[in-house]
């Protein structure tokens, strides 16, 4: 694992080695980030890695066994102190945006404001300016649609002017056809607010369309934490690849820093005489070459060896086609092809792995 990404003096948001353990079984384990102001961040990961505990800590729902947290630096948790979560400056936001029924919009944006009544108007008419709902301050939340709904929980959720934004998966509920317009007309509104947000999800595609930094977490553990571009491209093991798409692994053993395959030789430096390597590339990266022609490999820069493959079976998926391959040695392949590739089964062709495109790991 690689050293965690420890806070730095500027952030809006620091954890430091938060742990949480039910009985027996540590949900977090030493679990350090930190989100600049501004700054939108996705906790990403399966059911269960522990992601929303992590957040519910944060907002000071649930209480860590060790750690810190500070927001703006100051301590709002650690083992001497911990703020009630009226008092830390943040905004939570869940799945259930949990309107009042009986408030009307305006009433349940200013729900909780302190000060004099026409301060807390304005503020309550300056957010539904920017959600885009002046014109439904009247209405109830039983009228309104599932996209106003969760405008209207954000705009209730900033109205107090929090530091940070907690969302636990709070765009899933919504329909597929206006869940990127809201998603993304909402943490707009978050950036214009200067509120950094630690978005949870357990969709790779979210994150990755969303984030400024994914922090990747596995059984309790940040494994990762960079940018979507460097943790897609740059993943710290097989795991991490699989988790934003299909993949495909070649097993084998190093002899003099390579391991053979069907694709030609691969480097594995630091990899001892004997030890078991895993090639791990996704079905997009495998190319037929077609202009081979069953003429046998033929080695070029990046692509290696040309591999002989016959078709098991091909599916169009919509805007491509996924073709499984049995290469010759007993090894299958799949391999995502753009546009209609449709080949019969037992047809054989010559498959390339591009070598920047193969991840190399210690099994």
């Amino acid at each position: 694992m690689p050293e965690p990404n420890l806070p730095s003096t500027s952030a809006r948001l620091e954890v430091r080695s938060l742990t949480r353990a039910f009985g027996d079984v540590t949900v977090v384990e030493d679990v350090s980030f930190s989100i600049a102001p501004g700054q939108v961040t996705c906790l990403l990961g399966p059911s269960g890695c522990g992601k929303s505990t992590t957040l519910r800590m944060i907002a000071g729902v649930e209480h860590p066994d060790s750690g810190e947290i500070r927001v703006d630096g100051e301590v709002i948790c650690d083992d001497a102190l911990r703020l009630p979560p009226e008092q830390r400056g943040v905004g939570l936001m869940f799945q259930d945006f949990a309107l009042f029924p009986h408030l009307s919009v305006a009433g349940n944006v200013g729900f909780g404001l302190r000060g004099a009544k026409a301060e807390r108007m304005a503020r309550v008419d300056e957010l539904l300016e920017k959600v885009s709902l002046s014109h439904l301050l009247d209405a109830y939340p039983h009228e309104l649609s599932g996209g106003e709904q969760q405008r209207v929980a954000l705009a209730r959720a900033l109205a107090p002017k929090p530091k940070v934004m907690l969302m636990d998966e709070p765009f899933s509920g919504l329909d597929n056809r206006l869940r990127d317009g809201i998603r993304d007309e909402t943490l707009q509104v978050l950036r214009d607010e200067g509120t950094s947000v630690l978005l949870v999800t357990h969709e790779p595609e979210e994150a990755m369309g969303t984030a400024d930094e994914i922090a990747l977490m596995r059984d309790g553990a940040l494994v990762q934490k960079g940018a979507p571009y460097n943790i897609y491209n740059a993943p710290v093991d097989k795991h991490a690849v699989a988790f934003f798409s299909d993949v495909n692994v070649i097993e084998g053993v190093a002899k003099g820093a390579l391991v053979e395959t069907p694709f030609g030789q691969f480097l594995c430096p630091g990899v001892p005489d004997g030890g078991g390597v895993e090639i791990v590339f996704r079905p997009q990266h495998v190319k037929i070459d077609f202009d081979r022609q069953g003429r046998g490999p033929n080695p070029t820069i990046n692509d290696g060896v040309a591999a002989r493959a016959t078709v098991r079976r091909a599916r169009f998926m919509g805007s491509e086609s996924l073709v499984d391959f049995d290469v010759d040695g007993g090894l299958h392949i799949r391999a995502l092809l753009p546009n209609v590739f449709l080949p019969k089964p037992g047809t054989v062709f010559w498959l390339t792995v591009p070598r920047n495109r193969c991840h190399i790991f210690k099994r």
